[in-house]
């Protein structure tokens, strides 16, 4: 048995429409099952959402007061006045204002931007900043990715006469600001019919009402607020990556250019992820170690030089991000391990003086990934007395609802059930930390503190091809709500295990089933190699790629995790004794449970240091059940191994090593028409001196000398001669017996029996012989209970 890292969640397998989408729109059961189960239930839908020409974008004026924003900034390009828009410092903040910004230079507008420093002004517009804008000669201000809860900021623009457009795509709170207009999807009211935009699609939306037409120009900046703000990829934030994503393939714009090559991507065909996980953090990096200017200024750089300069800079400040999270995250594990263990803590609250709040929101995702626990990571500023924190959850623990239950030391939270951002005096810390844990108890159970995987699709091997996999990429760009598809593999067979790379810390399998075969990776996957027997059958669940090398083209599977569902035996009886020790310690040591039928073996294998039970020695057993059992040496006889797996539960592993030193199966065992011409042999001589003949007899007939010692010993059991000082002498008139009555033979037989089953035997014929006891056991088990 091999239990998964997360519990495996399986979407339902829907089946009744199936066969009308594959006959319909020509794809595979596999991808119309997914199409399915991501809710596109009638053939018209899946194909308008598999081709982008079926696709279109809403039309602008949709959205609430958009005639108002267009007419206002008309108005302020024909009296020439001053525009400012006010942006945010992340990826989505920095795109939204660069777009913005290009689409009022377009038509003429006298255009500048403020983004606030993340540290010293904090998030969303200002009364500071507007009041300078004013003073400045500026008559209007746009606000981007942010506003929709700036109630006082838009109260004092009205009261200075500055006009103050909020465009935003953020949760509206119970009362809007008092603004010129209001663009948002999410406004009561607004008759938009798609929600999800992010905060460039909305000033995209905006270029697009201004300009009259979509401004496909703009798609390659837009494309990185919508992905590196995990909106839904759905709807109109479909369409936008997938022609964003072109765009940015061949982009001309100097900042774009450099940054692709600072992400080592300028010769790749450009997906979502490229995005996400290059392009997004290193524009996020400047917003959250100083002030996110650079970032807008390198995308709206118009010379190759200018933005090369720009893009080094960002892509240092990106390091340096990466080493500030490094040295956070390891301080905070040390916090975790010292002083809030997680065994001890449901909920965990860390706080450390200095840490970087741009980051801490990194780091919280670090630990909830590492311990899976409810988490809240603090920067304190001792000379204020505040910890400023982000916090992440788990699934079953709603962070906004749990902590809304603490308003009364939480003067500023805010959030959702997965994640929340607060500051808090840091006099409450413990009390928080104490109260989110007690809460916690009440509505989190063991099982909840395991991750969870949603798995999309069950599939055999023969399901998958490189043909079905280019159509379930049809399905991309992936992300929120549209995640890359999980596949799950159901108990099949491997022909092939091995760990792979450098270090031997991947994992390269082979899975067959049905007459086909896949090949799986499982990057820092090599481990379970040890966890694994190449007879078991197994489950994995991972992700579908295609494999091109040397000219060959084969689909793979990228394994996340795997399971083994049934008992598993491993074959241990060729390793050798000096390596036994060093072979125990990949067995996890607080599931391991060593056992000897001899007392002697725990010394002979060199196992001082470790706990041995010893049949016979040991009264109390427990329960073996889940347990990894390692059997170290033979038993004396096989009931006493049947009376332990009969007795003490189930183990979910069986290690079999077997050690013995004596080799009854192949030496010193005769059989019967030896006995009989030995005992002929002793009739006629009366007398045989076996210290002085014995080893001459055993070269004659081509024997051992143990068995003319063996048999000597049986016929002076039997009665049938006497042994005194070396000196056989044979007894007259002896009774007749057996040679099975001979305590010395019975062992013998049972030795080699034992010895055949548990030590020569293959390994299926070893598995059989395990199985056949323990479902012995289980269905004696289930008469008793009846009974």
């Amino acid at each position: 048995m091999l239990k998964p890292k997360a519990r495996w969640r399986i979407k339902e397998q829907a089946s009744d429409q199936i066969d009308q989408l594959v006959n319909e729109l020509n794809i595979a059961p596999l991808v119309a099952t997914l199409l399915l189960n991501r809710g596109f239930e009638t053939v018209e839908a899946a194909r308008r959402f598999l081709n982008k020409e079926e696709m279109s974008y809403h039309d602008p004026f949709l959205l609430d007061d958009m005639d108002r924003v267009v007419s206002r900034i008309r108005e302020a390009v024909e009296k020439e006045e001053r525009i400012l828009i006010f942006g945010d410092y992340d990826a989505d903040g920095v795109s939204s204002t660069t777009v913005m910004y290009k689409a009022l230079q377009s038509i003429g507008a006298q255009v500048d931007f403020y983004i606030p420093n993340r540290f010293t002004e904090g998030y969303g517009p200002n009364e500071p900043a507007i009041r300078r804008a004013k003073e400045q000669g500026y008559g209007l201000i746009v606000t981007v990715d942010t506003g929709i809860a700036a109630v006082h900021v838009a109260a004092v623009a009205k009261e200075i006469e500055l006009d103050f457009i909020v465009t935003d795509h953020h949760e509206a709170p119970p009362v809007l600001p008092d603004a010129y207009a209001i663009v948002n999807p999410k406004k009561p009211g607004c008759p938009y019919p798609f929600k999800g935009l992010a905060g460039v699609g909305v000033a995209l939306k905006v270029a697009q009402a201004l300009l009259g037409r979509v401004p496909t120009e703009w798609l390659d900046i837009a494309v990185i607020g919508t992905v590196a703000d995990l909106v839904p990829l759905i709807d109109e934030n479909r369409l936008l990556v997938m022609e964003g994503l072109h765009v940015l393939q061949s982009t001309s714009k100097p900042g774009l250019i450099a940054l692709k090559k600072k992400c080592g991507i300028e010769s790749q065909v450009v997906q979502a992820d490229h995005v996400g996980f290059g392009i997004g953090p290193r524009i996020n990096a400047a917003g959250r170690l100083d002030s996110a200017d650079p970032a807008v200024h390198l995308l709206l750089a118009e010379t190759q030089e200018e933005a090369e300069q720009l893009a080094t800079e960002i892509d240092f400040l990106n390091k340096e991000r990466q080493a500030v999270v490094s040295e956070i995250a390891e301080a905070a594990v040390s916090v975790v391990e010292e002083h809030y263990p997680p065994d001890e803590n449901d909920v965990l609250v860390i706080a450390g003086e200095g840490w970087n709040a741009g980051v801490i929101g990194i780091v919280a995702s670090r630990l909830v990934e590492r311990y899976y626990r409810p988490t809240i990571v603090l920067s304190i500023d001792r000379e204020k007395g505040l910890a400023k924190g982000s916090a992440r959850s788990i699934e079953g623990f709603d962070m906004f609802e749990e902590l809304s239950k603490s308003r009364d030391i939480l003067p500023h939270f805010g959030g959702h059930p997965m994640a929340a951002g607060l500051t808090m005096n840091v006099d409450d810390l413990d009390e928080l930390r104490t109260r989110l844990n007690q809460q916690a108890k009440e509505v989190l159970t063991e099982e909840d503190f395991k991750p969870v995987t949603a798995i999309d699709l069950v599939a055999t091997v023969d399901e998958i091809s490189v043909s079905v996999i280019k159509q379930l990429e049809q399905l991309a760009p992936f992300g929120v709500s549209n995640p890359t598809p999980k596949v799950l593999l159901q108990n099949v067979q491997l022909d092939q295990m091995r760990k792979i790379g450098s270090d031997s810390n991947h994992l390269k399998v082979g899975f067959t089933e049905n007459g086909a075969t896949l090949d799986g990776i499982g990057f820092h996957l090599g481990y379970l190699s040890d966890e694994i027997t190449s007879h078991a059958k197994v489950s994995a669940v991972g992700t579908l790629s295609i494999n091109e090398w040397n000219g060959h083209v084969k689909p793979q599977l990228m394994i996340d995790d795997m399971g083994v569902s049934e008992w598993q035996l491993f074959d241990w009886r060729s390793i050798q004794k000096a390596r036994l020790a060093e072979r125990l310690q990949t067995i996890p040591p607080e599931n391991r449970v060593l056992i000897a039928f001899k007392k002697e073996t725990k010394t002979i294998l060199g196992l001082e240091n470790e706990t041995v039970y010893t049949v016979g020695e040991h009264k109390e057993w427990g329960n073996l059940s889940n347990s990894y059992v390692v059997l170290l040496d033979i038993p004396e006889e096989r009931e006493q191994l049947k009376w332990l797996l009969s007795n003490h539960g189930q183990p979910s592993r069986i290690y079999a090593v077997f050690y013995h030193e004596d080799d009854s199966f192949f030496t010193t065992n005769p059989n019967r028409e030896q006995f009989k011409w030995y005992y002929a042999f002793l009739l006629k001589r009366k007398s045989f001196n076996i210290r002085k003949h014995s080893e001459e007899l055993a070269k004659y007939k081509g024997w051992s000398k143990e068995t003319v010692t063996f048999m000597s010993q049986v016929f002076c059991e039997l009665g049938f001669v006497t042994i005194n000082d070396g000196i056989l002498n044979v007894a007259n008139d002896p009774q007749k017996k057996g040679l099975e009555e001979s305590a010395t033979y019975r062992r013998k037989q049972e030795h080699a029996k034992i010895e055949n089953d548990f030590v020569y035997s293959s390994y299926m014929d070893l598995k059989q012989w395990f199985a056949q006891v323990m479902a012995d056991s289980i269905e004696e088990t289930m008469i008793k209970e009846t009974v």
